[in-house]
């Protein structure tokens, strides 16, 4: 009998491994597209994206005072507000993904915009470093009258 309890619990935790990850990434995907909808650009800019991680920032703190994650959907940027969205989008592939500015930077002379590490990986420039992107400044939609808020 304690046998068969304790191969139950292993196949539990065996599904849960399993499943879990699955459910996580269809959630991420569809909340992320629903944000999208909620917003309309103001204006757009073109230039060299580079990333950063905790290990490059030199800790984990932002200017925002946010903590910084590897996998994070933020970016630092020299001038916009913190909290701004802005939906970067690679020239090279056209993969693209909204993030918030939360951290300044870049300072390096001809680039618009530091991701994390994790954006630049799901962007596709991660391996490379630097790639040429289109920053679009997002401005959220009220949903009663389609008036920027």
């Amino acid at each position: 009998m304690n046998m068969t309890r304790k191969y139950k619990s292993v196949a539990l935790a065996i599904a849960g491994v399993i499943l879990l990850p699955s459910c996580a990434t269809t959630s991420r995907a569809s909340s992320q597209a629903q944000s999208e909808q909620d917003y309309h650009v103001k204006t757009v800019q073109h230039g060299k994206a580079s990333w950063y991680s905790v290990k490059t920032n030199y800790g984990s703190r932002t200017a925002s005072g946010e903590r910084l994650t590897n996998t994070g959907y933020t970016a630092a940027h020299k001038t916009l507000p913190m909290g701004t969205k802005v939906r970067v989008t690679n020239e090279s592939n056209g993969k693209s993904e909204v993030l918030t500015i939360n951290d300044r930077g870049p300072f390096v002379k001809g680039r618009i915009i530091d991701v994390t590490i994790g954006s630049a990986e799901r962007l596709g420039f991660a391996g490379r470093g630097v790639a040429p992107v289109k920053v679009e400044v997002l401005g959220k939609v009220k949903s009663d009258d389609n008036k920027e808020e």
